[in-house]
């Protein structure tokens, strides 16, 4: 009996990147032609990019019928556009690969194999990288944190880029989350990954759009959207704080009677309580703050991106 060859989709979100486009599509265009076995459609996302990245993809996919285009409004952040993206692919499966080759695209036939054994999840898990030594312990310490304190099992040094199966996809889009933290829905869902390890290189070309407000934002919306424990702890220390609070009041109060006239308190020990006490409440009141944040952006419920331009759908 005919079978009909598989579809694989490959998502490559792209912001600024004229200098990795072209060469990206080159990439995964030569590795399925060594994969006949596979059809391939090569959905890329530019997220209102500022450069000629627009202009370069509308060219590959007037070229190429397997690359499909679509142009956001305007930049609506990495969490949401790639997501977007990758809920259109209708392959058998989706491969998620970032466009400035950090995410090595020869991994592929890999992440196929591990699929075709069937894994519905296949993870690419950075055992290294070429960066700051520092920043990559600092994101470690993260990703063990997180992986302590969370609701579900995370999978740590992920980065996103790897395989999801067509059933993987089709419950993401059950759960329709307006912003997601994509490691963490992937845990939800429950299939067992498999893992493989690489080396993540530096970016080929171009700057990374990463800041220090991004990498924030996606900090705690993967703590927020997986864990209660930061507001366990506020309502744990407020109780310590209290306990603490009323066992020195009632030793003041005992030390001033046993010696009245000997015993005097002085402002620095007020002053130091005072701004200790403040800084718990501003930074907890903080932790609150993120998390109804999460509610209203849950509430508004708002379009994952908007769409400019859609090509080759």
């Amino acid at each position: 009996m005919f079978l009909p060859m598989r579809l694989i989709s490959v998502m490559t979100p792209c912001f600024n990147e004229e200098g990795n486009a072209r060469e990206m599509y080159e990439a995964v265009k030569a590795i399925f032609a060594k994969l006949p076995q596979y059809r391939y459609e090569h959905i890329f996302i530019d997220n209102g990019s500022k450069d000629r990245t627009a202009i370069i993809l509308r060219e590959l996919a007037a070229q190429d019928k397997n690359v499909k285009v679509i142009l956001n409004t305007r930049n609506f952040g990495h969490v949401r556009s790639g997501y977007h993206a990758l809920l259109q692919a209708r392959g058998d499966a989706a491969v998620v690969l970032a466009c400035d080759f950090q995410d090595p695209p020869e991994f592929i036939p890999e992440f196929l194999r591990r699929w075709e054994d069937g894994s519905k999840i296949v993870l690419g898990v950075k055992e290294s990288a070429e960066e700051s030594g520092f920043f990559y312990a600092l994101r470690g310490r993260y990703y063990k944190t997180l992986a302590r304190i969370a609701d579900i099992e995370l999978v740590q040094q992920v980065t996103g880029f790897g395989l999801y199966d067509q059933a993987v996809l089709e419950a993401l889009r059950k759960i329709d989350d307006p912003y997601p933290y994509f490691r963490g829905l992937i845990a939800e869902i429950g299939y067992e990954p498999s893992l493989v390890p690489f080396r993540q290189a530096a970016r080929k070309r171009g700057i990374s759009s990463q800041n220090f407000y991004t990498l924030y934002d996606l900090a705690f919306l993967g703590i927020v959207n997986h864990s209660k424990v930061p507001l366990r702890l506020a309502t744990m220390s407020g109780f310590a704080l209290a306990i603490v609070s009323l066992l020195v009041a009632f030793g003041y109060l005992a030390a001033k009677l046993l010696f009245w006239n000997q015993f005097t308190l002085g402002i620095a020990p007020i002053l130091i309580g005072f701004f200790f006490l403040t800084a718990v409440q501003l930074f907890f009141i903080g932790i609150v703050g993120e998390y109804i944040g999460a509610i209203y952006t849950q509430v508004r419920h708002h379009p994952h991106v908007f769409e400019k331009d859609r090509i080759n759908f």
